[in-house]
């Protein structure tokens, strides 16, 4: 009986810590990020001093100074970011390349980074919707298997037409395996890439808006 009670117990303390488990990480993690950009950029750092002899001019309070010279800062990198949406994308990558991935070292070091942000920029939804779902009937009469066909001109393999043809893996429409199919095995699906995504994530619960209809 004691024992019954103990585990109750200790069952109803694990549901309430499983609860508040999630906005204790998120306040950890919060708390950590703060320290580090303190101890990084915080006012009594070098890039600290920066942002508050940026600031300096407009002010003589440390703090103050640091907090305008944040802003300064904040507000150069948005027009920076207007100029690459004008069209100076080019020109600065341009620049770039004459000049900081020439250098020794560096230009390695810039050339890591500057691929490890450009993962991070890559919009997989833009990708996703830029492709068309399809049908697949695999042996022309056979398996029906719902894709994704990135583009929609053939190519040739040994004299004969195949369309490109990603089947995801569910429940992660954006995972999966590239498949190389017969023209004539492939059928528009004529469904939306919302549709198509929600089918997968359901991992097939949610059916296809139509039925697919072969033509001879």
């Amino acid at each position: 009986m004691l024992k019954k009670s103990v585990n109750s117990l200790l069952t109803t303390w694990l549901a309430g810590l499983i609860v508040l488990l999630p906005l204790t990480l998120t306040l950890v993690l919060l708390t950590w990020v703060v320290s580090l950009l303190n101890r990084v950029i915080g006012p009594s750092t070098y890039i600290g001093g920066v942002f508050a002899a940026m600031g300096q001019p407009f002010a003589t309070n440390t703090y103050l100074a640091y907090g305008l010279g944040t802003v300064l800062l904040v507000v150069a990198i948005y027009v920076l970011g207007l100029a690459v949406q004008l069209g100076l994308r080019k020109p600065l990558a341009w620049l770039t390349d004459v000049t900081l991935r020439r250098i020794p070292l560096f230009g390695k070091l810039y050339n890591l980074a500057d691929r490890f942000v450009a993962l991070l920029d890559k919009k997989e939804g833009a990708d996703i919707n830029a492709m068309s779902p399809v049908w697949c009937f695999f042996s022309g009469d056979g398996v029906a298997v719902l894709a994704l066909m990135p583009n929609p001109e053939p190519i040739d393999i040994d004299g004969r037409h195949y369309y490109a043809v990603l089947v995801p893996t569910a429940p992660i429409p954006i995972g999966g395996g590239l498949l190389y199919v017969p023209v004539e095995w492939v059928k528009p699906a004529n469904i939306g890439v919302d549709a198509f995504t929600s089918i997968y994530v359901s991992m097939g619960i949610n059916p296809p808006p139509n039925s697919p209809r072969k033509t001879e």
